[in-house]
C-alpha cells in the first residue's frame, strides 16, 4: 500500500510537472511565433505595409520648354523687380554717355559712340547696384556689394543695351535731339525694348536656378 501510495503520488507529481511545462511551452512558444509572424510573412512574398509617414518622392522639376514652367506670377514679379532696376542704371549711363559724346566728340563715328555708350550704360548699372545693396534691405558692405553687383549676369546687360541701341537707331539714327518730341518717343520705345528683351532670361535663371542677375 505504502509503494502504491508512492507511486501514485510521484506520477501525480510527474503529471503536474509535465502539465506545468506543457503549459509553458505553449506560452512561449505562441509568443515565438507571433514575434516570428512578419519574418514569416515576408518570407512567403507578402510586401510589408507601408507606413503612412513615407516620405513621397520629389517632384520633378519642370522643362522650360513647358507651359507651367512660366506661369509663376512671383517669380515673374520678382524677375521684373531686378530687370528694371538694372534698366534704370543702363539707360542713365548709357544716354548720358550717348549725349556727351555726341556733343564733344562727333568726330568718333556713331559705331564708336555707341561702342562706349553701351560700355557706360553696363558701368552705372553696376554702381546704382552697389549701392543698392548697401544702402538698401540687404546692407551688405561695400566690398561684397560691389562683388555681387559685378557678378551681375553679363547676358542679361548686353541683351538690354543691344535691343535699347538697336531700336533707338533704327529710330532716330542714334541722334540725341533732346528738343524733338520724336526723340522722346523713340526713347520710350527703345527703354521698353531694353526691358522687355532680358525679362525671359531673368524669369529663366530665377525660376530654374534660383539666380537673379542682381
Amino acid at each position: 500500500m505504502r509503494h502504491s501510495f508512492l507511486l501514485q503520488r510521484s506520477r501525480g507529481v510527474c503529471w503536474a510537472s509535465r502539465r506545468a511545462f506543457s503549459g509553458t511551452t505553449r506560452v512561449q512558444a505562441c509568443h515565438t511565433e507571433k514575434k516570428q509572424c512578419p519574418k514569416s510573412s515576408e518570407r512567403e512574398g507578402q510586401s510589408p505595409k507601408v507606413p503612412k509617414c513615407a516620405k513621397k518622392p520629389p517632384a520633378q522639376p519642370l522643362s522650360a520648354l513647358s507651359l507651367p514652367f512660366w506661369t509663376c506670377r512671383s517669380t515673374w514679379k520678382r524677375a521684373g523687380i531686378n530687370t528694371f532696376r538694372c534698366l534704370v542704371g543702363c539707360t542713365a549711363g548709357d544716354f548720358s554717355a550717348l549725349w556727351i559724346l555726341q556733343t564733344y566728340y562727333a568726330e568718333m563715328g556713331m559705331s564708336s559712340i555707341m561702342a562706349l555708350s553701351m560700355v557706360s550704360g553696363i558701368t552705372t548699372s553696376v554702381i546704382l547696384e552697389t549701392v543698392l545693396l548697401r544702402r538698401g534691405a540687404d546692407q551688405l558692405s561695400w566690398p561684397m556689394a560691389a562683388r555681387t553687383a559685378m557678378g551681375m549676369s553679363m547676358v542679361s546687360m548686353l541683351a538690354m543695351e543691344l535691343a535699347e541701341n538697336a531700336v533707338d537707331y533704327h529710330l532716330t539714327g542714334g541722334i540725341v535731339a533732346l528738343g524733338d518730341p520724336k526723340f522722346w518717343m523713340a526713347a520710350v520705345v527703345s527703354v521698353g525694348a531694353g526691358y522687355l528683351a532680358p525679362l525671359p532670361y531673368n524669369y529663366l535663371r530665377l525660376r530654374k536656378y534660383g539666380k537673379s542677375c542682381h
